[in-house]
């Protein structure tokens, strides 16, 4: 019975050592996220500590792999509440594809609008009409960007 629950706690200490744990300042300064972003993150229920260093949070080094998966997800226009939801399960994250090929759509929607407003800008910038009302592609591009923003 010793020898079992000396080897137990031998290793749950060397568990320990190899879960490296880091506080808040940290974090911060290894993912750029504000101590008070990762407070925030942490009431939104997007990444829990692993204990306390006297009044400083203590986080698992594996939270700056989520920090990075919730700015990926906040850059595609995810909303936390939405990125919550996918990391609420213990077990990992849970990909709602149909989300996710819906918010692709989106963006490829976004990308063609703004690559179509940038060729209409580099026309108006080479046109060689006088005048801009003169010019037939002009013409079309303003009728296309009209589109866009209606």
């Amino acid at each position: 019975m010793h020898v079992r629950l000396v080897a137990s706690v031998q290793l749950k200490a060397r568990f320990k050592s190899t879960m490296k744990a880091l506080d808040i300042r940290q974090i911060a300064d290894l993912s750029g996220v504000t101590p008070s972003a990762l407070r925030y993150y942490e009431k939104k229920g997007l990444i829990q500590p692993v204990g306390r260093n006297g009044l400083r949070r203590q986080y698992h080094e594996n939270v700056l792999n989520k920090l990075q998966l919730i700015a990926l997800g906040q850059a595609a226009g995810f909303t936390l509440d939405e990125l919550a939801a996918m990391f609420g399960s213990q077990a990992g994250v849970t990909i709602d594809r149909g989300l996710l090929l819906q918010r692709a759509k989106e963006i490829d929607a976004t990308v063609r609008k703004l690559q179509l407003l940038s060729r209409g800008l580099k026309h108006a910038a080479r046109c060689t009409q006088p005048e801009h009302r003169h010019c037939e592609e002009f013409k079309r591009v303003v009728a296309k960007g009209l589109r866009l923003v209606g």
